[in-house]
């Protein structure tokens, strides 16, 4: 689906679909976490200790978390199939978002250096990061969730065409 931000004429290439499975994985082990924590004040309230505190307290915030972990969640699909990239002759464009759409341009002649990772959850469904270094602190070109070997042909590609538009200067 073509976004209003988007450059005219241009096809983004879409990340893997794996990537929804592991952010599920990541993100629902995080909202167990802190769910957990989030009900200690219930579990003190039931057990003794904290009697003294509401019921109605004890309960809403577990339950505040868990709903706001679940929407989280929810989201996740939408929110993968909104990350892309399209390789133009002089920079990268990253695109992604849901209700705040971002479209990054990363000009090849800015890279420093091009990073590829993999956590243990991304190596278990083939998928690796990029990273793009560029002159700018502030910028955080990463894209997450291509295909290992995709990523490795993207790392040498970005890697050489900034090295070439680099001898230009």
């Amino acid at each position: 689906m073509r976004e209003p931000i988007d450059p005219v004429g241009l096809d983004f290439e879409r990340v893997s679909p794996k990537l929804v499975t592991v952010r599920l994985i990541e993100r629902g082990l995080g909202a167990l976490v802190l769910t957990t924590v989030a009900s200690l004040p219930l579990v003190l309230h039931l057990t003794g200790p904290w009697r003294g505190l509401p019921a109605w307290l004890a309960w809403s915030l577990p339950l505040a978390v868990l709903l706001a972990m679940i929407w989280r969640l929810v989201l996740i699909p939408r929110q993968v199939r909104a990350i892309g990239y399209a390789e133009r002759d002089d920079d990268l464009l990253i695109c992604g978002g849901i209700f705040f759409q971002r479209v990054m341009v990363v000009p090849y002649g800015r890279m420093q250096y091009v990073d590829v990772s993999v956590g243990p959850v991304e190596r278990a469904f083939g998928l690796s990061s990029v990273k793009m270094h560029t002159a700018s602190a502030s910028t955080n070109a990463v894209l997450e969730g291509l295909p290992a070997a995709e990523a490795a042909r993207l790392r040498e590609q970005l890697s050489a065409r900034g090295e070439a538009k680099l001898a230009g200067l």
